[in-house]
């Protein structure tokens, strides 16, 4: 059955079939209406993913194919995912971006214990970002990590932070050329030449406007007093 989501502030229409994400999706639904992006259901495609990816249960496909969808679709509203944890402070976004296994999640863990009631995680997988007349946004979205922690809101963004390991706490901006790389390897890159443009012309205003910084940390609470002292807004 279709049913009608709001999603980055916009108005998603999809039929999920599996468990796993009609209960992600309950936080987002809303009433019906004209929908801004539709994700149709496709039994080839989820066949094609079981070829793929054997060891992906029918929920999982599921996860993986409307993610994509919604994905891909939401570069016509100035929106991409990036691979990231989202923390909220203060309502300010901070996205924490590495490979898989890294520890974003734990990073972002750290800021929920030294923030306490100040802090939420917006994604801990896959926040999209869009640019808006008011600013640059991270939003939650239904697809999320393991743990399922979204919100479905959305927050200026303070800056973002690529991670990776090291026994000491450093952190140290990035050039553009370097963060533009970063993010395009934690992205879904489309397939389509035009999409694909826009996709860089989407990173090339985050660039302009949003700080992004190269981030070694332990998982000391230093790390996260470190981030934030440097990543938030200056008075």
């Amino acid at each position: 059955m279709i049913r009608f989501y709001r999603i980055c502030g916009l108005s998603v229409s999809c039929d999920f079939r599996y468990g796993l994400m009609t209960s992600r999706g309950e936080k987002y639904l809303c009433d019906g209406g004209n929908p801004d992006i539709s994700i149709d259901y496709s039994g080839e495609a989820m066949d094609r993913l079981h070829r793929i990816a054997p060891h992906l249960s029918d929920e999982e496909c599921e996860l993986v194919y409307t993610a994509e969808q919604f994905y891909n679709k939401l570069l016509n509203f100035d929106g991409f995912m990036l691979h990231s944890s989202a923390v909220e402070v203060d309502g300010r976004a901070y996205l924490f971006s590495a490979p898989s296994g890294t520890g974003k999640s734990t990073h972002t863990k750290l800021w929920l214990d030294k923030f306490g009631k100040r802090a939420q995680i917006i994604n801990d997988d896959k926040p999209a970002i869009r640019i808006e007349k008011d600013g640059i946004f991270a939003y939650g979205t239904p697809w999320s990590g393991k743990d399922d922690l979204s919100v479905n809101e959305g927050f200026p963004v303070a800056g973002i932070c690529v991670l990776e390991r090291s026994s000491e706490n450093f952190i140290t901006p990035m050039d553009e050329g370097q963060a533009i790389f970063s993010i395009l390897n934690q992205t879904l890159r489309p397939s389509d030449p035009a999409a694909m443009s826009k996709l860089l012309e989407l990173l090339d205003g985050v660039m302009k406007n949003i700080r992004v910084w190269k981030m070694g940390c332990n998982i000391s609470p230093e790390a996260a007093d470190m981030a934030y002292e440097v990543m938030r807004p200056q008075p």
